[in-house]
Order: C-alpha cells, then structure tokens, then sequence
C-alpha cells in the first residue's frame, strides 16, 4: 500500500494551493452576493489545465490521471465552491465529449472548452425527473437526419450562461433506461430558452432552467449511440461523485484550519477558548473524519485509474463527504460564536455552498440505494 502523491502531484497541488490563496478566496464572497459566474477564473483554471484533465492532449488537453484531478477538486473547494463546480464539470463534460462525441463535435468544442472559451453543462434533471434519472420526459423524435427536442430540464449548474450542453431526451418511450440518448446541444439553436434560480448557495454556478421548443439537432451531435445516454451519464457519475466528494471535503478543511487559528486568538474566561475540551474536541473530531472521507475518495479514483471497478466507493464518497462536510462546517460555524453567523466570515457562505452538494449527482439516498444494490443484489432493489 502506498499513501504517498508522486512528486509531481505536489507540485501541482502547490500550483493550485497559490492559486486559491491569491485569484478565489479574496473574490468568492463577492461573486457569492453578485450572483456572477466568475469568467475571468474560470479562464484562469483552464489555463492552470484544471478544466481539461482528463481530455487527451491532442484536443489541448492534460490527460492527467484521476488523482490529480482530484487534487484539483480539493484545493479549489478550499477558496470557492462554485469554481470547484467547475472541475467536476470539466472532468465530467471532457469524458463524455472525447470518449463518446462524434469528430466534428470534439473538433468544434473540446479545444475551445480546455481553454476556459465555452461553458458546457449537464442537462439531465427534469422537474419530474431527478433521482429517477431513466424516466426522463423530454423528447427528440427523429426528421430526417436531425432529431428535434421539446421539452424542460431544472437545477442545470451553469445552465443561464452556458454555451453548450449535453442534453439527456427519450428517444424511445418504451425502452425506459435504453430509451434515454445523450445530445450536444448548443445554446444558441432556435427554440431555446432559460430561466436564472436564486439559490442558496453555490450561486456563482448561476444554475437554471432549460427550456426546448421544437430545438432541432444534428444526427451526429448524438454522443456515442442512440439509447445509450442513460449508462453514459451513469459511468461518468462514477467519476464525478468522488471529486464532489473532495471538493466538500477540502471546503471543509480550510474551515477547520481557519477555526483553529480563531479559537486560538479568541479568549473567554480569561483563556484562549482552544483551551476548553467543548472546542478542541470537536476540532479533533471533524480532523479524524476528514481524514478518512478524504482517503475514501482518492482510493476511488485509484480504482478508476487502475480500470478496476468503483461504483460502489464512488456512491460512498458522494454521500458521506458532503454530509460530514456540512456537519463539521456546521460546528465550526457555532465555534466562532456569533460573528460566524455573520458574513464577516466565509464560513456561512461555505455552509450554504456545502449543503447543495448533498443533492446534486445523487441525494444519500439514491447513493445508498446503488451500494445496497451492487451488494446485496440488484433483485433486491427498491424500484
């Protein structure tokens, strides 16, 4: 067994260490009260190869292993919530787009996409289609050598500015699961629209509403075949759910560090609090959980980088990371007192951001579904 980074993974997480010290963290609460997508560090993260690294180098790609790209989920989830967004969405869109895009769509897009140019999201929640992703409603029937959409996708991250995205329609009403296909869709098609949510947290990611009236798409912006988009998103899941799973927990680390350094400076009774077990307790506790959630999710991603089996550990760290994240941001919020309800700390910002990622890419329960299901058996499944 070997714990240990490679050398050059260290120099990468320094990389991105400065980076989050000096361009996220003196911006995330000003993007967090605007409501504003952060482009120009979004931009800066392609340039750091953050958005493309799993796209292989000849679309302009890193082709980095999983751990680093974990890495990068982790040390950007300490400045910014919603940029750390972004990493799991560009190893998610990168995977779908250069393993299953046609050539003219990975020529057109991937390039400009690496390089921090076009946003492309994920539309595949619908209002009546969360958790049951396979009953997707939104149609594409077939005309010719084009499919048109009709329909509404909901809770799209970056979904009121995003240029393009992978739209997830029925294609086949009766094939349920294998009726699904996924389509590359860009925004600018006649027929769409979309609406901007006012979220709790995460608001940086500008997530929204897609609508699609009568949207006509190339045959060959379909990704990879007809019927197959459902297993498409459900492989990629695999892979985004332990980076979610990072980016909580590094977002839960740079709290804790700076909690400590408070209750240090901090005094009641004529002591620093750090002094007193009801502080330093808890502190120990949140460390210890930390520690293991944090090495749940990067075996995951040793697993995908040794092309063995993952699913199961992947569904662990979606659901266990966000949860103790908002648990232990949660008591270290209550350490600073009053002022840790007040945004004169990031810690009720990261609060809020932290609580989203309990339901995106899969709630706990839909997590714990899928590792009763690959343990005890798919009979015994509840749907």
């Amino acid at each position: 067994m070997d714990f240990a980074f490679t050398p050059e993974q260290e120099m990468f997480r320094k990389t991105v260490r400065d980076f989050t010290d000096n361009e996220l963290k003196p911006q995330s609460a000003q993007w967090d009260k605007n409501e504003e997508f952060p482009r120009e560090a979004y931009k800066q993260m392609a340039r750091l190869g953050i958005l493309g690294a799993n796209v292989p180098q000849k679309f302009g790609g890193m082709g980095m292993d999983c751990i680093t790209a974990g890495i990068s989920a982790e040390e950007i989830g300490r400045g910014d919530m919603s940029c750390a967004q972004f990493v799991v969405m560009g190893g998610l869109m990168g995977g779908l787009i250069s393993e299953h895009a046609s050539p003219r769509v990975q020529e057109e897009w991937l390039p400009r996409f690496v390089e921090g140019e076009v946003v492309i999201s994920l539309a595949l929640t619908e209002p009546g289609a969360g958790s049951d992703a396979a009953n997707l409603q939104l149609k594409a029937e077939k005309d010719g050598d084009q499919f048109v959409l009709n329909g509404e996708k909901t809770s799209i991250t970056t979904g009121y500015v995003c240029d393009a995205s992978i739209v997830f329609a029925r294609t086949d009403p009766s094939a349920g699961a294998r009726g699904v296909t996924a389509f590359f869709v860009p925004m600018d098609q006649p027929g769409i629209e979309r609406t901007k949510f006012n979220d709790l947290g995460h608001r940086a990611v500008v997530r929204g509403s897609l609508f699609f009236d009568n949207v006509r798409v190339p045959a060959d912006h379909i990704l990879s075949v007809e019927g197959q988009g459902f297993y498409q998103v459900m492989k990629g899941f695999d892979f985004s759910r332990a980076l979610l799973g990072l980016m909580c927990i590094g977002c839960a680390e740079q709290t804790v560090e700076d909690t400590i350094q408070y209750v240090k400076e901090r005094s009641a009774f004529g002591r620093p609090i750090a002094k007193f077990e009801g502080v330093s307790f808890p502190i120990a506790e949140a460390l210890t959980m930390l520690d293991a959630a944090k090495w749940q999710c990067y075996r995951t991603l040793w697993l995908k980088d040794n092309n063995l089996p993952h699913t199961i550990e992947a569904a662990m760290c979606k659901w266990w990371g966000p949860k103790i994240s908002v648990d232990i941001i949660h008591e270290m919020l209550l350490l600073h007192g009053h002022y840790g309800y007040t945004d004169e700390f990031p810690v009720e910002q990261r609060l809020r951001d932290v609580i989203g990622m309990e339901i995106g890419d899969g709630t706990a329960q839909v997590c714990k579904i899928v590792i009763a299901r690959e343990t005890i058996g798919k009979e015994y499944r509840p749907y």
